[in-house]
């Protein structure tokens, strides 16, 4: 008799409806409509209802890319040499005709020099605000003076560019 009872627990097992490594998940709603989801079943005065607790994986299991890139087109021979040619956009104008290079500029500055091709704040950046400003004929020219007495002058073209020394 024991036999025949591990026998059909053992079939029981195999043939369940549902799998026994899933839990039965119960949808239990009273009699005011609140509904609650629970494991270990409803009380007696609420309506059950057994829930599918199923949690299949996403997709097929396959990687999908992000985004398709397109082929480009084959272009002619004459259209690649086009396409070599550097073109700059948006280049940055000091109105100066970009006489002197970002790094150069700075470290003018820093050193307190005054190059050509500085524009008028370069030069107030580097040495401060003049001790007196002089204008003839459409040129500017900063004076400063230091404590021991020495002066320094630039001059700056009609533009507010310091004239470059040639």
């Amino acid at each position: 008799m024991q036999g025949l009872l591990r026998a059909a627990f053992c079939a029981s097992l195999f043939y369940s409806p549902t799998p026994t490594l899933a839990a039965n998940v119960y949808r239990c709603e009273d009699g005011n409509g609140h509904i609650t989801f629970t494991l270990q079943g409803c009380a007696t005065n609420q309506q059950l209802q057994v829930q599918n607790a199923d949690n299949p994986r996403p997709g097929n299991g396959k990687p999908v890319p992000l985004a398709k890139s397109k082929k480009q087109p084959r272009r002619s021979k004459a259209h690649k040499s086009q396409e070599q040619q550097l073109v700059v956009v948006g280049e940055h104008q000091d109105g100066c005709g970009n006489q002197l290079t970002g790094s150069a500029r700075r470290s003018a500055m820093i050193s307190h020099r005054v190059r050509g091709g500085m524009t008028l704040k370069d030069v107030e950046s580097a040495l401060g605000k003049p001790d007196k400003i002089t204008s003839q004929n459409g040129q500017m020219r900063y004076l400063y003076r230091d404590k021991e007495g020495n002066s320094k002058q630039v001059s700056f073209d009609e533009n507010g560019c310091v004239r470059s020394k040639r």
